[in-house]
């Protein structure tokens, strides 16, 4: 009979897992063929988790033999309820929506605000000279960082902090798509603690406190990655050619201002590939093992309006265009607190990992979401969460696995009307490197933060298998 097993905050900022150290732990047992598990304590970021295993029993030579093996078991439990877990669901403190809501910048209250912007939409449009004169009324100097890159940096990000240092100001304003804000996130990390490094940051839920000299507001200029309702950041180390995404609800927005004018402009392209990056986002939060009551009405809410609205909207009806925009922002509301999956984890590790060429964030989910859920759909929960999905969409299907073949064949569908390929090798990406490069980013995916919460577990062989299966089109049979 096994003592209770904890894995603690501490451990986890220490780099270790709790698979990692579940695994460890086994391997030291004494011999013997079977173990009785009495009970298991583990917290994982903000959630903690206990369940009673009077009546489990695992194998040993199995935990050794397999990462997947006790800690598996453990997950499921954790996944189909057997596990009590007490969650935290945590959003910006105040949201505005609607048209004209970006005056709201008027109403905050400090000396200084520096605001982070991306290229020169915003400026060219008129609405970045808006938001400086309406935080100059509140009484606010201003000072610009403009500039932040697609995919933002490393590097990027530390010029960031550093101005913010320079000019210590007391509200952060990021205005953009995802790439300013995602840096805005990470620079106020960096000002607030200059010694901390980046490394440090990497490991999920181990920010310092912050708002120790500054707090946050975002305003979202694309509709899709809901950046400015959660709490997330993707930084790109083009060293590496691998992107990191940053998980802390200390960089969940204080205020998030949701002004459908900002998108009313955008590109059709990135109006589908932001619009399918929303969806992906609320689907794989339903999905998530953990998704919950606060979750789930968000989410389906989202995919419900994604369906609805996304081909209006690239079409440029401005009345849908503004319900994308509100959509996105309930699928970042899901996901921001029920976690992704490996569609995420995926589109991560390949971004920038192709000399042929970037893949666009939500391009890559795409291509992505249809195959992950063949996969994903081996497993009897997950399953029935989607088949749950398009019986709420209204698809047709009497049987669950008829339900799962519309879902996807409704994706399907949507990347055909948005002219999204359908396969990497049709984005372009070259057969070669792919073949080279296909085990080290797979092992790079299996290892992402967005993994452990995907409902079917994954190894790097069958991880591999699976982007093979999105470079040529061919069917996910395992």
């Amino acid at each position: 009979i096994l003592p209770i097993y904890i894995l603690t905050q501490k451990d986890y900022n220490k780099g270790s897992t709790a698979q990692g150290l579940f695994v460890d732990f086994a391997r030291n047992l004494p011999n013997a063929s079977t173990y009785k598990l009495c009970a298991v304590l583990f917290e994982i970021g903000n959630h903690v988790a206990v369940h009673d295993c009077s009546n489990m029993y695992f194998q040993k030579e199995y935990c050794q033999k397999s990462l997947l093996g006790c800690w598996e078991m453990l997950r499921k439990l954790v996944y189909t309820g057997g596990i009590c877990i007490m969650g935290r669901f945590t959003l910006p403190r105040d949201l505005y929506h609607g048209t004209g809501s970006l005056e709201t910048l008027k109403t905050l209250t400090g000396k200084k605000a520096i605001v982070v912007v991306g290229g020169g939409s915003m400026k060219r449009f008129g609405f970045l000279d808006r938001a400086e004169q309406y935080l100059k009324e509140a009484g606010m100097e201003v000072q610009l960082f403009e500039g932040v890159e697609p995919d933002p940096s490393v590097e990027t990000v530390m010029k960031g902090a550093e101005a913010m240092r320079a000019f210590e100001p007391d509200w952060i304003v990021a205005m953009g798509g995802g790439s300013p804000i995602d840096a805005a996130k990470a620079m106020w990390a960096f000002y607030e603690y200059p010694e901390i490094s980046f490394e440090d940051l990497i490991t999920p839920f181990s920010f310092p406190e912050l708002r120790q000299k500054a707090k946050f507001a975002a305003i979202p200029t694309t509709s899709g990655t809901a950046t400015e309702v959660t709490a997330f950041s993707v930084i790109t180390n083009y060293q590496t050619g691998v992107k990191y995404p940053l998980a802390d609800f200390n960089i969940t927005p204080d205020v998030a201002i949701v002004d459908p004018d900002l998108v009313a402009g955008l590109p059709v392209k990135q109006v589908a590939y932001t619009g399918m990056d929303a969806l992906t986002h609320a689907i794989e939060a339903y999905v998530s093992t953990l998704n919950g009551p606060f979750t789930d009405p968000l989410a389906l809410q989202a995919i419900e309006m994604v369906l609805d609205y996304l081909p209006g909207s690239y079409k440029c009806d401005m009345v849908a265009r503004e319900q994308m925009h509100y959509a996105q922002c309930l699928a970042g509301m899901a996901f921001s607190n029920a976690l992704l999956g490996i569609v995420h984890s995926m589109a991560h590790k390949t971004g920038a990992a192709f000399s042929t060429g970037h893949i666009p964030h939500g391009c890559a989910n795409a291509i992505y979401l249809p195959y992950v859920i063949k996969y994903n759909a081996k497993d009897a929960v997950a399953a029935k969460r989607y088949a749950e999905i398009a019986r709420r969409m209204g698809l047709a299907g009497t049987s669950e696995q008829a339900l799962i073949n519309s879902l996807v064949e409704k994706i399907d569908e949507f990347n055909v009307r948005l002219n999204i390929p359908k396969t990497l090798k049709d984005f372009g990406i070259n057969e070669e490197e792919f073949k080279e490069k296909v085990d080290k980013i797979a092992e790079l995916a299996v290892g992402d933060a967005c993994t452990g919460s995907n409902p079917r577990a994954i190894d790097p062989a069958a991880m591999a298998k699976l982007l093979t299966c999105t470079y040529y089109g061919t069917e996910v049979d395992f």
